[in-house]
């Protein structure tokens, strides 16, 4: 098993960096636990990626929901991330059930078909990143009922900075997860994005994303109350989300050509949001 968690930890490290570092902050004997957990993620947010065509994407994440659901034990073992994650959930009394709905969301990862509306976006963030948190936070022993408020809106504003952040991306590769709804209102024209070229409209589409990621970390704030220490760890990579919002907010903000934080001042600002927890959530 320590092959396994190491593995694990060695996967989150070098393609999740935050909740990498953010871990460290949790008691030794649940980092396992975690690591293992973003370790899945990582190996469900890339199955397009990876398999590159839909129908491949497809026998990957059923190959996952079967391991979820415990009917590919055999296979699981062998497996370094799935053998890792189900003996820590098991280890933490967490049914592997309840992550196959993050499953089913990433199924949208793997075709072309559009984001519609503004509510289906949050949905996804619902059901991805907020579904993440959850589990992570019951790792770290739960939080009650008011950690469940902040868990949606902390959820959604990330998925949202993650759609702003990797618009150039999702673009080259025909994607579209900026609703629908929101280009259309701001009259953009969708062959320019798909083209990427930048226009006023955009920007002001891209603009009414960003107020409500934010107003989502505002609802999240408020909602929580007062968050456990003991969950913080799982909460720390959210303290990223106010200072990557905040560039695109310039003049010469260029949608296509986002620069991300440095991996020194994200290092810094995990540390400070955990020793000043109020700054998870500023915006």
């Amino acid at each position: 098993m320590a092959k396994q968690s190491d593995y694990c930890g060695a996967l989150v490290r070098e393609a999740d960096r935050d909740r990498w570092l953010a871990t460290l902050f949790a008691p030794p004997d649940r980092r396992e636990a975690l690591y293992a957990l973003y370790a899945f993620a990582i190996e469900i947010g890339r199955v397009r990626d990876v398999a590159r065509e839909p129908m491949p994407g497809e026998v990957r994440l059923q190959w996952w929901r079967e391991v979820l659901e415990g009917r590919r034990d055999g296979e699981a073992a062998a497996h370094p991330v799935a053998s890792a994650l189900i003996a820590g959930l098991n280890r933490c009394g967490i049914k592997p059930e309840r992550l196959v709905g993050i499953v089913d969301a990433h199924q949208f990862d793997l075709y072309d078909e559009p984001m519609r509306t503004l509510d289906d976006l949050d949905n996804y963030g619902v059901m991805t990143q907020s579904a993440l948190l959850d589990v992570a936070i019951d790792i770290l022993g739960g939080g009650g009922p008011e950690v469940m408020m902040l868990v949606r809106g902390a959820g959604i504003a990330a998925t949202v900075t993650g759609v702003l952040v990797n618009l150039a991306k999702h673009v080259s590769r025909r994607q579209m997860f900026v609703p629908l709804e929101v280009l259309e209102r701001h009259q953009v024209d969708i062959a320019e994005v798909y083209a990427g070229k930048t226009s006023e409209a955009l920007k002001n589409a891209l603009t009414e994303l960003r107020r409500h990621a934010r107003r989502q970390m505002i609802a999240a704030r408020n909602e929580g109350g007062q968050v456990p220490l003991t969950i913080l760890p799982a909460l720390l990579p959210l303290a990223l989300i106010g200072p990557t919002l905040k560039p695109m907010d310039r003049r010469g903000y260029e949608p296509f050509d986002v620069t991300p934080l440095s991996r020194l001042r994200r290092q810094w600002l995990i540390w400070r949001a955990s020793r000043d927890p109020k700054r998870v959530f500023a915006v």
